[in-house]
């Protein structure tokens, strides 16, 4: 294959991609549930697989396509407008079932640097960050409207925040002088109740705390996990990078209930459930970017990859 740096584009900097390619190797036709800029998808495609590209964004799938534009037309690959998290939604990809599922969780370079998605905690940058344009609650709507509890369980869940009720407080305190609209508002927040000292890892944090709970994305996470599952063929692999400790819980999570058996309580002295396992974890611990990658690419360095294959014969 390739060097890894060869599938990046300006759109995003695929990571993982030697591991990726290793987990989904015996995997004739793949999904790709987050294609982006189609980093992981030409790496698959140059390995020899058959690739469905799924994404929600028009503006990821046109970027994927004209980078993909020798392969559109070909039977290897298919860029299809969908959303993973509802894949039994998706008309095109009705009953359609895989060798091979691979899922990134990350936002792509392109998103996060464009102002205007509103990703960002740049000064002046507009509190948008949906990831489905046509969605209707933006960061902002959010801010201004969910009341303390849900704002301290995001930053506390997603945030991984020790101060998530003060954080909340503050920022329902500060919007009732004035809505919250641009990343100021929220970074001032942050600094009030964080202190002079925070800086940008602290911004990143809880900003993405709260892109997280606009787009629903853990609660969205748990669903797609169970449909894309049922998706496989037998032995099929499911693999999935998540950059966050909230959706690596939820990934860590599902794979070890899919791999147990038995699901009587602990203390049952006798197996009456009559389980059996759904398959097995493939990787008992997460994988992660080596040295030399994190140094080419730093967002690499959150990267977690899971794989899990499905019980039964690979056809």
């Amino acid at each position: 294959m390739r060097e890894a740096s060869a599938f990046g584009s300006a759109w995003h900097d695929p990571v993982l991609v030697h591991e990726v390619c290793e987990a989904l190797a015996s995997c004739d036709t793949v999904l790709d549930g987050t294609l982006g800029g189609g980093g992981h998808s030409a790496a698959l495609l140059a390995a020899g697989h058959r690739v469905i590209g799924l994404d929600r964004d028009p503006t990821a799938l046109a970027e994927a396509g004209t980078r993909l534009a020798s392969v559109v037309h070909s039977a290897r690959f298919e860029a299809v407008l969908g959303n993973h998290d509802t894949i039994d939604e998706v008309t095109a990809l009705a009953d359609r079932r895989f060798d091979g599922i691979l899922l990134d969780l990350g936002v792509s370079s392109k998103q996060i640097d464009d102002d205007a998605r509103g990703f960002s905690f740049r000064p002046g940058v507009a509190l948008d960050m949906r990831m489905d344009t046509a969605q209707a609650m933006t960061a902002a709507d959010y801010l201004n409207t969910v009341e303390v509890e849900a704002l301290t369980a995001v930053f506390r869940e997603a945030g991984d925040e020790p101060k998530a009720r003060r954080l909340a407080q503050e920022i329902v305190r500060r919007r009732a002088r004035a809505p919250f609209a641009v990343s100021d508002d929220l970074v001032g927040a942050i600094r009030a109740v964080l202190g002079p000292r925070s800086g940008p890892s602290d911004f990143a944090r809880l900003f993405q705390a709260v892109r997280i709970a606009v787009n629903d994305e853990l609660d969205g996470l748990r669903q797609a996990l169970v449909s894309l599952r049922e998706r496989l063929t037998a032995g099929g692999v499911f693999a999935v990078i998540s950059y966050h400790s909230g959706e690596d819980r939820v990934v860590k999570h599902a794979f070890r209930e899919w791999s147990t058996a038995c699901t009587c309580p602990p203390r049952q002295p006798r197996c009456s459930c009559g389980g059996v396992a759904l398959g097995a974890a493939v990787t008992r611990k997460a994988i992660l970017a080596t040295a030399e990658e994190i140094a080419r690419n730093p967002r690499a360095r959150s990267a977690k990859l899971r794989v899990w294959r499905r019980a039964g014969e690979v056809h």
